[in-house]
């Protein structure tokens, strides 16, 4: 049994390293997020592994539904989403891949390496009998320590992402109001036609008629 965990967990290792390697290297930004969201469903199933159901549950709702889809949000209001033209990496791309490398292993190892786990031991039981492990704490546990313990941080992280949606919400309005806009089938309808009635009485039975020039909307009108 522990191998096949073994065998899962280096597969769900690899999806969400892949995804992640992925999602910094292709050009298109959808793809991009398209490939962050299979890293983050690849996080849920290692919680799963874990047999941590609740905090599974809350990656996928949290990150998968939500980040997730506010993420594409701000994609949709971008320009230039597919990268072409766009160069995606510099000469020396590899100087700040080692600098990040070295950053993060001067992180990592020494507290991998110095870090005393403190694992809990456990009761000493009868021969023969099975020990008995404590529940871990569940959502009424983490409820609390929101309401009662986290409480501050809970609100400081509820009043930024408000603000961040209002932030966002306001750069798209001046955004599309910047933008230049599109005239639809109608609205030409009705400019040719308000052209024809100022010009007056129309042409003769067959002799064309001039179309009316198309003024296109343009920033500040």
């Amino acid at each position: 049994m522990e191998t096949v965990v073994q065998i899962i967990f280096g597969l769900l290792a690899a999806l969400i390293v892949g995804a992640a390697v992925m999602v910094v290297t292709v050009r298109n930004v959808i793809h991009a997020a398209l490939w962050l969201i299979a890293s983050f469903f690849g996080i849920g199933a290692l919680y799963m592994l874990l047999e941590a159901e609740f905090i599974a549950v809350i990656q996928v709702l949290v990150y998968v539904g939500a980040i997730s889809i506010l993420i594409l949000f701000a994609i949709m209001l971008t320009r230039q989403v597919t990268g072409e033209g766009v160069r995606q990496l510099t000469k020396r791309w590899w100087v700040s891949l080692l600098v990040a490398v070295a950053l993060f292993a001067a992180v990592i190892v020494p507290t991998v390496v110095n870090h005393k786990w403190n694992l809990p031991a456990l009761p000493a039981v009868a021969e023969g009998a099975a020990p008995a492990i404590e529940p871990m704490s569940g959502p009424a546990e983490l409820g609390r320590g929101f309401v009662f313990e986290y409480m501050l941080q809970f609100q400081v992280a509820g009043v930024l992402l408000t603000v961040a949606l209002i932030g966002a919400i306001v750069i798209a309005f001046e955004e599309r109001s910047r933008r230049r806009s599109v005239l639809t089938l109608a609205e030409e309808h009705e400019l040719r036609k308000a052209a024809t009635q100022r010009r007056g009485p129309r042409a003769p039975a067959g002799e064309p008629v001039p179309a009316a020039p198309i003024v296109p909307v343009t920033d500040g009108d």
